[in-house]
């Protein structure tokens, strides 16, 4: 078989060596319930809080007891939400969010207002960031929670972070953010940027699927969702997913210890990239921002290509991108949205409904300026013979 590209790492990452041989243990002799009271149970219940207490670390947490584990992004995103929501709705029904969140946040605040909440989607501009002075008139007397990511998962863009919870403290208003895209990936301290509430995800940084965490800062109020026992401190119901936990908490601590090498490499390869792209490729766009962005991220948009056909194409050549979010692929009703291209599976007014973009995110796959110039070369001629099929098409 042919050697496989692959530059996805915003849809999944493969775990890391050090990760798995962590928990492969778990997964055979050390089989016991941390829930229970015997010395292998408690074992395992050593093995839970220092996942915690690594991941409380690593964002800068007051305490381990702030780290609330869950089956992943998804559940963190709606235990946020809908927590706050529920606990707080005799505070007020009001939630701010942005047009381009994950679907996992924006599907969230729809169940809410089906339920009576209101909720208030901020633009962003051409290059995917909101207005803060839109966040801040947008806060009503009302409002009781902003949920804003922290990275987005299909352009990159990193949003004002710390400004919005500058924002968020100054009006009393509760901040959560996702951040399955930014953990492991940008510098996250949780007290310096008044985060109040950040959803994580394992499997986005080189750990196992189907396990996350949710910090929730002390004292914030928060209803749980599901009915069982009172596994984590009562918010989470649900036996403790032991080898997922050991697995995430020890991705995280890798991710963080060499945090500035690994973007510095990263960023160093996308400029590298995007100049040979520029270079042989006509009629280039690179989407979202240039600057603020994902040090592996790389949104591109090659004028009259489809970007869906460019994806099967270079599929056949051994490169993996993808056109959107993993969650979204199979949306169906797009959402309006200002930004001019179709990074977002969108249809743009402004460009050509054929000019779409093209998600490549670069990860700790080996990576060197010649097998970049080789997938250069790849990607060029399948752009060529696409632009020639859409020519002849008019002929």
């Amino acid at each position: 078989m042919s050697r496989i590209y692959y530059f996805d790492h915003a849809a999944t990452t493969k775990i890391r060596g050090e990760v798995l041989e962590e928990m492969l243990p778990f997964l055979a002799e050390n089989f016991g319930n941390p829930s229970a009271s015997y010395s292998i149970a408690r074992r395992e219940r050593r093995k839970v809080d220092e996942a915690r207490t690594k991941i409380a670390k690593a964002i800068n947490a007051e305490s381990s007891k702030e780290i609330y584990f869950t089956s992943g992004g998804t559940e963190s995103d709606n235990l946020a939400i809908k927590g706050v929501a529920y606990a707080n709705s005799h505070k007020g029904k009001h939630i701010i969010t942005s047009k381009i969140e994950h679907p996992a946040v924006l599907n969230t605040c729809k169940a809410l207002e089906k339920q009576g909440f209101e909720v208030s989607y901020l633009n962003v501009d051409e290059n995917g960031l909101i207005s803060l002075e839109e966040l801040e008139s947008s806060i009503k007397e009302s409002t009781i929670l902003i949920s804003i990511m922290f990275a987005n998962n299909e352009i990159g863009t990193i949003q004002p972070i710390r400004e919005i919870g500058e924002i968020s403290k100054r009006h009393n208003v509760y901040f959560h953010t996702d951040a399955v895209q930014g953990m492991g990936n940008c510098k996250i301290d949780v007290k310096e940027m008044n985060i109040d509430l950040l959803s994580m995800s394992g499997h986005k940084v080189y750990g196992p699927k189907g396990v996350g965490a949710l910090y929730v800062k002390k004292g914030i109020e928060l209803q749980r969702l599901q009915d069982g026992g009172n596994q984590e401190k009562g918010k989470r119901a649900g036996t403790e997913n032991v080898v997922g936990i050991v697995g995430l908490g020890k991705a995280i601590e890798l991710a963080k210890a060499d945090l500035e090498e690994y973007t510095n490499r990263l960023v160093m390869h996308r400029e590298y990239f995007i100049v040979e792209i520029k270079k042989h490729i006509s009629k280039v766009k690179i989407n979202g921002h240039r600057t603020k962005r994902l040090a592996g991220n790389i949104n591109i948009s090659f004028e009259g290509v489809v970007a869906e056909e460019l994806l099967y194409e270079l599929d056949e050549k051994g490169i993996c991108v993808s056109t959107a979010s993993a969650c979204s692929t199979r949306r169906k009703i797009p959402i309006p949205c200002p930004i001019s291209h179709r990074t977002f599976n969108r249809t743009s007014q402004k460009h050509n409904q054929n000019n779409h973009g093209t998600r490549n995110n670069w990860g700790r796959s080996r990576l060197s300026n010649t097998g970049i110039n080789r997938n250069r070369g790849k990607i060029k001629a399948t752009i060529k013979t696409s632009r020639s099929i859409k020519l002849a098409s008019f002929i």
